[in-house]
């Protein structure tokens, strides 16, 4: 286990907590180690904390942050083993995955150094009306205030590091709240980051229950809250943090469509790395799957033929692609759902059933409308597959959804990507690749209920900073 104080993180100092909470390893139930339990008053006093020093460090040296930045993520690297064993015990989620999610926040941390020095301004023609005449006028960004971040259990390193590293980038004091069932790597993270600091209550993390998040959020001192995780909490914080800024990831059922002149060895391809990745708990994993009648039958056979790739078994094994959700409670939601589409009309064309309490990657056809496996977010390793007649009937069902994050298009055809790119109400298209593709450095988020605001260090550093104008006469 990785070595850091006893306590929380508050303040300039580890704050002890009297209460401890097990964390377990959801794969055999194992105590893999305890994390401190924190509450609302001491939510509150972390946000004191920020804003006693968010002066300070709006006025930190840009040298000074992209540095912090830089030697973060060398630090992460130092100890890349550790954080990819700690990710598989405390998420359950298979060891390729977590490696991924390690990769990713070191290019994270590193891209946000990279940002501080592209944080500027620029001139504005105030002459453009007759009292604008001889004045001198400019913009610049500032720093929005202090940030709260409230990060999601399934990539709990890589979500607190999109949260903590824009905001330091931006020159703001960040509180972030991790899930409850997932503290420890952020812990970690956050002690790191503090280690490499003279002002470490820049970097200040809480744990706790939602008493704990509605604490931080409606506090009226917050100059933005970063949320990631599901819809339905995410529209509870826009209420309760309201008129604070907001920017919220709140996942999707990402769609993939598949069209008449596909390849249908990679559009297969797609749907079992996409798919079943992370256990299905990723919020752009393949969902929804809409296959044009003409090819339709050739790529479900494919999808099949091969569905015994997916290995299911112990996340610690390098080959394992899936294993079991975050806890029971996940588990017996999805089963549930899958029992409602059979019920609804659905057919099971593979999987549905436990293996050792896990859920085996599972693929459905014909779910109608208005059920869970379809107009929802499953997080779980169900894909459902249905036939359309053309492209046309595939981008509407895309966009009947009430999500919109990403959605991909398998085709090879210029004019259907465009198409895509054009029509589809979604805040990422990707063509000829999985829905669950994302690059930290590109702009990430959704439309409708898949959220509000674009993460990734440039986007973010923009989301959290405000522009302040300068009108000077000489």
């Amino acid at each position: 286990m990785p070595d850091y104080p006893d306590g929380l993180p508050i303040g300039p100092t580890w704050t002890p907590v009297p209460q401890r909470v097990d964390i377990v390893f959801p794969y055999d139930g194992s105590v893999i180690g305890t994390a401190p339990v924190g509450t609302a008053a001491l939510a509150t006093r972390a946000v004191d904390e920020a804003v006693a020093v968010a002066r300070r460090v709006a006025a930190l040296p840009s040298r000074t942050r992209r540095s912090l930045l830089n030697d973060v993520a060398a630090a992460v690297r130092e100890r890349r083993a550790e954080f990819e064993q700690l990710l598989v015990l405390e998420t359950g989620k298979p060891l390729v995955d977590c490696r991924v999610e390690v990769a990713r926040t070191i290019v994270t941390w590193e891209a946000a150094a990279e940002e501080v020095s592209r944080l500027h301004g620029e001139t504005v023609p105030l002459d453009l009306l007759p009292s604008g005449d001889g004045l001198v006028g400019f913009w610049k960004r500032k720093p929005i205030g202090v940030v709260v971040g409230i990060a999601g259990f399934n990539y709990p390193l890589l979500l607190a590091s999109h949260k903590i590293a824009p905001a330091i980038a931006a020159g703001c004091p960040v509180v972030v709240k991790p899930a409850p069932q997932t503290p420890l790597a952020t812990l970690w993270l956050v002690h790191l980051v503090r280690s490499h600091t003279a002002l470490p209550a820049m970097v200040q993390l809480v744990t706790g229950d939602a008493a704990v998040g509605s604490a931080l959020v409606a506090d009226r001192r917050i100059g933005a809250v970063s949320f990631t995780g599901s819809a339905a909490v995410g529209h509870r914080i826009a209420r309760d943090a309201a008129p604070t800024k907001t920017l919220l990831e709140l996942g999707s059922n990402a769609a993939l469509v598949v069209a008449e002149d596909a390849d249908l060895d990679a559009a297969a391809d797609a749907v079992l790395r996409g798919g079943f990745y992370a256990s299905g708990q990723a919020c752009i994993s393949v969902q929804r799957v809409l296959a044009v009648a003409s090819v339709a039958a050739e790529f479900t056979g494919k999808v099949l033929a091969r569905l015994g790739e997916v290995t299911v078994g112990d996340p610690r094994s390098p080959d394992t692609r899936v294993s079991k959700l975050i806890d029971e409670r996940s588990t017996a939601r999805v089963v549930e759902w899958v029992d409602k589409a059979v019920a609804a009309g659905a057919r099971v064309l593979a999987g549905g059933s436990l293996r050792a309490g896990a859920l085996e990657p599972t693929v459905l056809a014909d779910v109608p409308d208005g059920v869970e496996c379809w107009d929802e977010e499953v997080f779980g390793p169900v894909v459902c597959v249905r036939t359309v007649s053309d492209v046309d009937e595939a981008f509407a069902e895309v966009n009947a959804s009430r999500y919109g994050l990403h959605a991909s298009v398998y085709s090879r055809s210029l004019q259907t990507a465009f198409r895509a790119l054009d029509e589809l109400e979604v805040g990422g298209v990707v063509v000829n690749e999985v829905p669950g593709f994302r690059s930290d450095t590109m702009p990430y988020g959704g439309v409708k209920d898949s959220g509000i605001g674009r993460e990734g260090p440039r986007f973010a550093v923009e989301e959290l900073t405000v522009t302040r104008m300068a009108v000077i006469r000489p």
